[in-house]
């Protein structure tokens, strides 16, 4: 074993369990015996990331519920009776997300299923990521438990190349949070995506520039965004089943049959993505409405409408860390005709309460006996939430008001979403209300 002075090289690799370097080609850690060495040639060279949380709701439960954590866990159910997520356990059994209930219980019948906890997810996946952008600002949410993140440039910062950096990440995750993840490291995000998909749970792969053609060509078509079962049906009837198949054949030629999927596939068949990691969300906006079974005119009733959606997007903003400092109102008249009414804030908010403050009060101008079909409420000039929401010194209440929502916040990310409500929307929901965006 080399000690704590040795260089990290493309040949000698690292232990994922105790992080020593390892000077030469064991099978096992020379410092703790451990199997998990980590050698590849482009070890050091590499710094594009996925990170993936491993069964992500089922570990949340498991982690919360310690009795859980040799059973099979299901989450899911409710309205739509499908399988949101499961565990590895259920997933032996041959559960699948979304999956039917009562097909995975067939499949899993000792099963213990658990309602989704949505908003708990979100509070333990801020924390995530959090983490993750203690290690770079280029961090890219693809959800609350993915993200790509580019290292480029950290080596000083850290004191150790990318991977081991993230080795060191995954093992935090695990002892401060309490979940598992799985990385993969590439030159690019679509072979880091890829990778990050090996070996799950705990996995931590790689897919290098010089394999990755080779390594392409084995795979089928599928293994490809955007390919879904449609495409994979028009490629298979063209014969192409396999991404070798793509490889070896023209992208003029793909182009031509179907369209800019066509170069979609053929670049990416070649392990070639350009695209960056954004360490900012690129959205202008977050906003949540609803087109109504019947048209409303009632004051009381739209208020309570334009409150839950409210809710909505303060939870997306605050899951995100993002603010907004334009208030947007939308509303859809019954013969289709829309307006749109705005008002900007001195500072950015991400708070339900300032949200439906101003957004009650443009609401308010517009209700003048008009039937709506639609009503939306969101916010623009998206952008960090470290400016959010500054105590009112003038309006003493607001500033009151905040901290119980802050603390609404805490209750329903330990028990769940509906665990406390507001007068104004408990147990409202109009039966006119189609489901939300």
């Amino acid at each position: 074993m080399a000690d704590c002075t040795t260089p990290l090289t493309g040949t000698n690799g690292f232990c994922r369990d105790c992080l020593a370097v390892q000077d030469a080609p064991h099978r096992r850690c020379q410092a703790c015996g451990s199997p998990r060495i980590l050698r590849h040639a482009e070890l050091t060279e590499l710094s594009l990331a996925h990170i993936d949380c491993d069964a992500f709701y089922a570990s949340v439960e498991k982690r919360d519920d310690p009795s859980l954590a040799d059973k099979p866990v299901i989450v899911g159910g409710g309205t739509r009776g499908v399988v949101t997520t499961c565990c590895y356990i259920a997933r032996i059994n041959g559960v699948r997300s979304a999956m039917p209930m009562f097909k995975a219980l067939e499949k899993c019948p000792q099963a213990v299923i658990i309602r989704p906890r949505m908003d708990h997810y979100s509070a333990v996946g801020r924390e995530i990521r959090e983490m993750m952008r203690s290690l770079t600002p280029a961090v890219e949410p693809l959800s609350i438990d993915e993200a790509f993140l580019d290292l480029s440039g950290t080596t000083r910062l850290h004191g150790s190349v990318p991977a081991l950096t993230l080795a060191r990440f995954s093992k935090r995750v695990e002892r401060e949070v309490g979940i598992s993840v799985s990385v993969g490291l590439a030159p690019n995000k679509f072979l880091a995506k890829v990778a990050s998909d090996f070996e799950k749970p705990r996995g931590f792969s790689i897919i290098g520039a010089a394999e990755a053609y080779k390594f392409l060509g084995k795979q089928s078509v599928s293994l490809i965004w955007g390919v879904g079962k449609a495409m994979q049906a028009k490629l298979a009837a063209d014969g192409i089943t396999m991404i070798s198949d793509i490889q070896n054949s023209d992208e003029a030629d793909l182009m031509r049959r179907y369209g800019s999927m066509g170069q979609h596939i053929s670049r990416l068949a070649r392990g070639m993505d350009n695209r960056r990691v954004e360490g900012r969300s690129s959205a202008k906006s977050v906003s949540s409405e609803t087109t109504f079974n019947t048209d409303i005119s009632d004051r009381e009733e739209l208020t309570r409408i334009l409150r839950r959606q409210c809710e909505r997007v303060s939870a997306r903003l605050k899951s995100a860390s993002q603010a907004g400092q334009t208030v947007v109102l939308k509303l859809k008249t019954k013969d289709f005709k829309s307006r749109t009414r705005n008002h900007t804030l001195a500072d950015p908010t991400q708070l339900a309460d300032r949200l439906f403050s101003v957004g009650r009060t443009l609401l308010e101008k517009e209700l003048d006996g008009t039937k709506f079909r639609l009503l939306g409420i969101g916010v623009s000039d998206i952008q960090s939430d470290e400016r959010a929401d500054p105590g009112d010194l003038i309006d003493e209440g607001a500033t009151r008001r905040a901290a119980v929502e802050r603390a609404m916040d805490k209750v329903r990310d330990r028990f769940g979403g509906e665990a406390v409500e507001l007068g104004l929307t408990f147990g409202s929901k109009s039966k006119r209300e189609t489901k939300p965006d």
